[in-house]
């Protein structure tokens, strides 16, 4: 096994290959070490989140590098049979590049049972490891969009598009089976240890593949809501994150400067983990039907309060503002910071998606963004907690004009790029581009970042923070609606303390990169305990 830092609060396991991780990962799930919280298992590594004030790094290192990996625990073996339309635009290059017919692309590809290794990517990706053992490179340059149901092959894994996005698979062919549905018990079709066999269904029906049913819209609240009248830019539930979901492709998500809406909870006698409305640079308006306390905090945002009978007045951020029957809310362009964060005593009166209100933009899953029309309900609250009147921002929120200073952890693929690159990460500024948003800050520097290592990464764990250097060299710092897995190396990742101001940094503003260590492979080695609280030696 080889060690590797991601974050403070997590590392990256190496191993030799798919057997080998999925053997740790089992033994891990059959004997859990306390303080782990979160592991994302992928082609030859395990992501591991840990709580480090449950359990220490170099216990953890040394408690996993104990473990036998020479047998696999029983996997639940469901098997699922996918019928397959095998007319995919790159059936007849994959063919070449295996030296075969497209004939036996097909007979071979529906001759054995495939395994799912794992999830990520998206909601439902599952990659299946196994049947015809074919190994195909991914396309060169990636598509823009591939359909919902195409069945592709890259590195030696198949799988299945769960919904329409960019990708860089060779599509061999398509199913009508949804891979995703949130109306199911189980949403994702596919889950890790199911068995899955393709079947040819012959050529795709005239009408093309059936349409499947649209979820349908939750009821309009009647009683005490938010009527939206402008939703500004972007405006989400949010909270916390949703946790425990990995299995199935999903990553947290969750508010991203979370000290602000734990602020906000508890100015209005919430807890602070309860979902706020997460605004991007302002503009939204309401009116409020029913009597309800609200707190603004975040960005610095001016909020402007009319009353049903025309008068104004303009209460402060992080303090509790009591709104009566009628009164409507106007948010302004945030003087510094990028997202405010709105809640209300009670909290909101949304249905949570498997156990979360956190809006996923990536993924697609939890509430939908607002817009205008829109009524938002609230749990009126007239007792309960006391509000908090002694809330401030931790820090001062960057305008577009600051030039924002992250402390970064070095790694997990640090040794992947020339030392120029490793001194540039820091030495050099980096813009913060309009295509940012929830998935990541998009950056751009004056020189590019060099590889040295030009291999092609096996699909890995990606962590809240890191810093994913693609092609262009150009970096992109992952936000909370990041994909589970990555095919691009990490540089480095930006420390767990500095993730909320990193949510906070506008467009155009610069960002310095600071190391706090230099990135150096973690080792087992001697401890005075270990994760079960016994001495070692």
């Amino acid at each position: 096994m080889r060690f590797l830092p991601v974050n403070l609060d997590a590392l990256l396991v190496e191993l030799a290959d798919l057997d080998e991780t999925l053997a740790l990962f089992d033994s891990l799930q059959a004997e859990p070490i306390a303080g782990i919280e979160e592991i994302v298992p992928a082609a030859r590594t395990l992501l591991i989140q840990y709580r480090p004030s449950a359990v220490d790094r170099q216990v953890l290192i040394n408690t996993i590098a104990r473990r036998d990996l020479s047998t696999r625990s029983t996997r639940e073996s469901r098997r699922v049979e996918i019928p397959v339309h095998y007319n995919g635009e790159d059936l007849d290059e994959v063919a070449g590049l295996l030296g075969i017919s497209r004939e036996e692309v097909i007979r071979r590809h529906t001759s054995a049972d495939y395994e799912v290794a794992f999830c990520g990517f998206a909601p439902g990706f599952g990659y299946l490891n196994g049947g015809a053992g074919f190994e195909v490179p991914r396309r060169q340059t990636p598509r823009t969009r591939i359909p919902a149901g195409a069945v592709a092959l890259a590195g030696n894994f198949s799988g299945i598009y769960p919904k329409a996005s960019p990708g860089g698979w060779q599509i061999i062919g398509v199913t009508p089976l949804q891979m995703w549905d949130l109306q199911r018990a189980e949403p994702a079709l596919l889950r890790p240890g199911f068995k899955v066999r393709f079947q040819d269904a012959g050529p795709l029906p005239a009408g093309g593949l059936p349409m499947h049913p649209q979820p349908t819209a939750s009821e309009t609240p009647t009683g005490n809501h938010l009527e939206i009248l402008t939703p500004g830019l972007q405006s989400v539930l949010q909270d916390l994150g949703r946790a425990g979901h990995t299995d199935q492709g999903v990553s947290m998500s969750g508010a991203l400067d979370r000290g602000a809406l734990r602020a906000a909870n508890r100015v209005v006698g919430n807890a602070s983990s309860s979902a706020c409305l997460e605004v991007v640079l302002g503009g939204l308006s309401f009116v409020c039907h029913g009597r309800a306390i609200v707190a603004v905090t975040g960005a610095q945002t001016p909020v402007t309060v009319t009353t049903a009978g025309g008068l104004q007045w303009q209460p402060g951020n992080y303090q509790p503002i009591e709104l009566d029957d009628g009164d409507q809310v106007s948010l302004g362009a945030p003087n510094a910071g990028l997202r405010s964060y709105l809640a209300i005593r009670g909290g909101f009166a949304v249905a949570p998606v498997l156990g979360s209100l956190a809006t996923d933009t990536l993924a697609q899953v939890g509430p939908p963004a607002l817009a205008a029309g829109d009524r938002l309900g609230f749990n009126a609250s007239a007792a309960g907690p006391s509000v908090s009147v002694t809330e401030a921002p931790a820090f001062a929120p960057p305008t577009a004009a600051d030039i924002v200073t992250l402390d970064v952890v070095m790694g997990p693929r640090s040794d992947w790029f020339t030392q120029a690159a490793i001194e540039r990460l820091s030495s050099q500024l980096w813009r913060v581009t309009p295509q940012s948003n929830r998935v990541g800050i998009r950056l751009a520097g004056e020189v590019p970042l060099e590889r040295r290592n030009h291999d092609e990464l096996p699909s890995e764990g990606t962590s809240l923070g890191a810093i994913q250097v693609p092609a262009s060299g150009q970096p992109v710092l992952f936000l909370a609606d990041h994909p589970l897995t990555g095919g691009y190396p990490v540089i480095a990742a930006v420390a767990s303390h500095h993730l909320d101001l990193a949510g906070q940094i506008p467009i155009n503003a610069q960002i310095r990169f600071n190391p706090i260590e230099a990135f150096t492979e973690l080792k087992p080695g001697a401890s005075l305990v270990s994760a079960d609280g016994k001495p070692t030696p």
